[in-house]
């Protein structure tokens, strides 16, 4: 067999706007790629560490990312996916999102085709999947035009960035949603990242309830389980954890949380997890437990959002997924993802009218 080659390469993302959340404005995101070269083909993973939520965040971490890929492989190169979750079990990264990129090249290099993570009806562009619209935290003209856009492109679902700017006005922009589209012509979520204060929270979400939420994500800030299985059992809008699950790598303390918690959602981002097999450790632990969940993409490059896109079609998906990262940027990488109508698709072998 021909010899492997591996490489690295980074890519400092440039946003095409600044894009507000409760933790600050993003303007740039840098990302790292882990390349398997196999005679003429590259199979690439994506490592997309976000600031204030992936621990092993630093400035430049291409040196450590290097590094902590080498000494994997010298444990061995799996050869099939059994046996590489069988290594990433024993030995797992300790940075969740370095063994996401080595998973994810992997599972290309497996398939030996460029850019197939998944083989699936998806990946094989028969179907596609329904996602949520992404309205961004800033000013309320800024956020009402992001809306108009998602409206005209024809999404029946919006997520709306709160907690950055003032709250009556969040409540304004949400109300002027609701004056013009009932909830049964366009759902409508909301994401805190953790931006409400325990003793306020309740308050908040029996203000935001009035305007039909589907649910709100991360009212406040992970670790606080106490008060969060409180808020859960009292709130009149569902909440779904979200940064809570992020830097839970034991079973018994994934277990723990949602039993203790008890969501309604939990969502999954596989870059800030560990990678696909942790994510489906939770999908599974969730549902034995009757806790719905989906799917969302973490601003990684359009290499990382298309193995989500296809691994989350692995599963028989009805709710919106929260895949609409890829248009984010102004130097993102080529893509073969398409959206249309509130639904992203691979039109690479599209065989959708």
């Amino acid at each position: 067999m021909n010899e492997l080659k591996f490489n690295f390469f980074e890519r400092n993302l440039q946003f095409h706007f600044e894009a507000g959340t409760s933790r600050g404005i993003l303007t740039s995101k840098k990302s790292y790629f882990f390349e398997i070269q196999h005679l003429d083909k590259k199979y690439i993973g994506e490592a997309g560490p976000l600031r204030g939520l992936s621990p092993e965040f630093q400035e430049d971490l291409m040196e450590e990312f290097k590094l902590s890929i080498q000494n994997q492989l010298k444990l061995g190169i799996p050869q099939t996916s059994a046996e590489l979750k069988g290594q990433l079990t024993e030995h797992p990264f300790k940075e969740p999102s370095f063994q996401m990129a080595f998973e994810m090249a992997f599972r290309a290099y497996f398939n030996q085709e460029e850019e197939i993570y998944f083989n699936n009806s998806f990946s094989q562009g028969k179907s596609s999947l329904p996602i949520n619209g992404l309205i961004w935290m800033g000013t309320p003209d800024f956020m009402l035009q992001q809306i108009a856009e998602k409206l005209n492109e024809g999404y029946t679902c919006l997520k709306l960035k709160i907690g950055a700017i003032d709250f009556e006005k969040e409540l304004e922009i949400l109300k002027s949603i609701r004056e013009k589209y009932t909830s049964d012509k366009i759902t409508l979520r909301v994401d805190a990242n953790g931006a409400f204060a325990p003793s306020e929270a309740l308050e908040k979400l029996q203000k935001l309830a009035v305007f039909d939420l589907h649910s709100i994500e991360q009212p406040i800030k992970a670790g606080q389980w106490s008060a969060m299985t409180e808020l859960i059992q009292n709130s009149p809008i569902p909440i779904a954890l979200d940064e809570e699950l992020i830097g839970i790598r034991n079973k018994q303390t994934k277990i723990e949380l949602l039993e203790t918690t008890n969501p309604p959602f939990i969502i999954l981002k596989p870059s800030l997890l560990g990678g696909f097999f942790e994510t489906e450790d939770w999908i599974q632990l969730a549902e034995e437990r009757n806790i719905k969940w989906w799917i969302t993409s973490a601003l990684e490059s359009n290499y990382g959002l298309n193995a989500i896109a296809q691994f989350t079609a692995n599963f028989p998906i009805t709710m919106p997924q929260g895949l609409g990262t890829g248009k984010l940027y102004s130097n993102n990488f080529s893509s073969s993802l398409q959206i249309s109508k509130g639904k992203i698709l691979n039109y690479a072998n599209a065989q959708l009218c």
